[in-house]
């Protein structure tokens, strides 16, 4: 599975995916009115089985932050070059070379780091705040598109629930089940082969 390098740091899904007929959870079961299916919402983004709209949404993103993280990542590298050179320079001076100039290029590479780590700070709390924002309102709509897809796939297929078997797993609730209650690539196949027209648009906040 591709993992888009950006948008896994700076894009986290919450999905709980959850339609229900009634209040109650009705026992599990995979057949009548009360059966329930799992999806793993991870496998949206993969390369060649994933959400095709899902994936083009998060790359289109990932290709529109790349220069600042670019950036940011070659920020980052100096800043760990720089502190394997201090750590070299607090080391005893080597025979011949007077203390005082190795003190004075010391002090100049901690000052150096120094900015330089406030510097990656502002950039990456900028670089948060500027990606959630577009986030919002690039992968937003697609992400209400899913959720009403599955409330209309749950109803067509018969399902009283489909839930999201990922944060599941993730928050200890689920720790076991059987694979034929996981109807991920059904899913899948079924919002792919979808007319592009039928996608409902969210209006970005």
């Amino acid at each position: 599975m591709k993992r888009f390098t950006f948008i896994a740091v700076c894009f986290a899904l919450s999905m709980a995916f959850a339609v229900s007929a009634s209040a109650q959870v009705p026992a599990a079961t995979t057949t009548g009115p009360g059966k329930i299916g799992l999806v793993n919402v991870n496998a949206f983004s993969d390369e060649k089985a994933g959400i095709a709209k899902f994936r083009t949404a998060l790359a289109s993103l990932d290709a529109e932050f790349k220069p600042a993280a670019d950036q940011l990542n070659t920020k980052r590298a100096r800043y760990q070059t720089l502190a394997g050179e201090i750590q070299k320079l607090q080391q005893p001076a080597p025979t011949g070379v007077p203390a005082a100039n190795n003190q004075a290029t010391l002090s100049a590479k901690v000052e150096e780091a120094q900015n330089l780590e406030i510097e990656i700070k502002r950039l990456q709390e900028d670089l948060k705040n500027k990606s959630d924002r577009r986030s919002q309102q690039v992968v937003g709509p697609v992400y209400a598109d899913i959720v009403k897809s599955l409330s209309d796939f749950a109803k067509q297929k018969g399902y009283a629930m489909i839930l999201d078997g990922a944060k599941l797993e993730e928050a200890g609730i689920l720790i076991g089940f059987d694979d034929k209650y996981d109807v991920t690539k059904e899913f899948i196949a079924f919002y792919n082969a979808r007319p592009a027209g039928t996608a409902t648009t969210a209006t970005p906040k």
